[in-house]
């Protein structure tokens, strides 16, 4: 287990700054549309986030809040690739930082439907950053396909520095990895970053 979650944590560590939502498209397939959460920390802090706070709240959740962000992402990649215009896309995406953040910062133990409304909620704005650019893509599908492996392996690098929670200091790490991801949201909300 320890194994696993060194490789998570290091995988979160070297992945670089925000390279997305410029508004110019990518012109790549899988590996563009795996790389793009993987490089942009205000997709990063969010997926972590998903699986860090599944991890507090247990099963079901540990399982079916990586499930929900997939699903309604998609839903929201496709109102992107139609054009519907959904407002403030990037400040979605940045408190979607902070607020999940917050919630495993205080470990707030909230009823599985309330999870999965919020979490449905901000993945609607990641999906439609990625489903503006999908339609630019030499190989749409295949953009697709690895910005959804990309996501699900965020999710289960979360779930596995979440499962420190069982340790008796394990707790207190992972609410100060919440208080990072949420600074980390609030710096793209405020435009430090």
């Amino acid at each position: 287990m320890w194994k696993t979650i060194w490789i998570a944590a290091f995988g979160m560590l070297i992945a670089g700054t925000a390279q997305a939502h410029t508004g110019g498209g990518d012109q790549g397939g899988f590996v563009s549309g795996f790389t793009h959460p993987l490089f942009g920390w205000d997709h990063v802090v969010a997926m972590v986030a998903v699986g860090l706070w599944g991890a507090f709240l247990r099963a079901p959740a540990i399982w079916l809040l990586p499930i929900i962000f997939p699903v309604v992402m998609a839903f929201g990649g496709a109102l992107g690739v139609a054009g519907v215009p959904l407002p403030a896309v990037e400040t979605g995406i940045a408190l979607s930082g902070v607020i999940l953040g917050l919630l495993v910062a205080f470990a707030v133990r909230a009823p599985l439907w309330v999870a999965a409304v919020i979490v449905g909620s901000f993945a609607i704005f990641h999906g439609h950053a990625h489903g503006t650019e999908l339609p630019e893509a030499v190989s749409p599908y295949s953009y697709a396909l690895g910005f959804v492996v990309a996501t699900g392996l965020l999710h289960l690098a979360g779930i596995a520095v979440g499962q420190l929670t069982n340790r008796p200091w394990g707790s207190y790490a992972v609410r100060a990895a919440g208080l990072i991801i949420a600074a980390v949201g609030g710096a793209f909300l405020t435009g430090a970053v």
